[in-house]
């Protein structure tokens, strides 16, 4: 069994996972919205997957509480990922990479640019959620960049949740009998490829320009 089968099978488990805890938290009443927070904080951080408990509060709170639920879980478990990466993996990134002024000058450009590019990358489905988190750690965005572009995270959460609504009920998420919306589908396809595109052209743009000042001052 290669890799990619061992994940397969580690995120085919947690979904049933989740869809059990999804079903316990819709029978805590009120205190089930911590509950949830408190899951999606620990799924981020621990690099789990993260889709069913999008779609799951959708059905668990509706669409407006759900929403907010799920963006404050995820801003919160992402903030926390980014901590972890930026005090306890930094360290080791820049030992490997010390001396290579091509990659600081790069490194010291996203970080005057952060804002902006978190923005976009949160507003992309290509780029993995949990991969940058970590990610951003280790380059030079401000926590507080950082933390603001997490509004990036908004229409594609509300369209998530909301195609979850639809469902009716927790055993029909994430299955083949789960109903979709074709509306809501395109227009995530769309608002990700249009982030996608920007986000590549700004970056390489901005690393472009970094090189050159660098190249300029050797």
């Amino acid at each position: 069994m290669n890799v990619y089968s061992v994940l397969a099978q580690v995120s085919f488990n947690f979904q049933d996972v989740f869809r059990n805890a999804l079903e316990s938290i819709d029978n805590l009443g009120s205190v089930g919205a911590f509950a949830f927070i408190g899951l999606y904080i620990i799924a981020t951080v621990a690099f789990l997957p993260g889709s069913i408990l999008t779609l799951g509060a959708g059905v668990v709170f509706g669409v407006v509480w759900g929403s907010l639920y799920v963006f404050i879980g995820a801003t919160l478990g992402a903030t926390a990922a980014f901590l972890v990466g930026r005090y306890l993996a930094r360290n080791w990134v820049a030992s490997k990479i010390e001396g290579n002024n091509k990659f600081a000058a790069i490194d010291q450009a996203v970080g005057k640019e952060g804002l902006k590019i978190v923005l976009l990358t949160r507003l992309s489905p290509v780029f993995p959620f949990n991969l940058l988190n970590y990610a951003f750690g280790i380059t030079k965005v401000s926590l507080k960049d950082y933390f603001i572009g997490s509004v990036g995270m908004i229409p594609g959460t509300i369209m998530y949740v909301y195609i979850g609504s639809l469902a009716g009920s927790l055993a029909r998420i994430g299955t083949e009998n789960q109903p979709i919306n074709p509306t809501a589908q395109w227009a995530i396809r769309i608002i990700g490829f249009i982030a996608t595109v920007a986000v590549t052209i700004y970056v390489t743009r901005i690393a472009k320009k970094a090189l050159e000042q660098e190249v300029l001052s050797e």
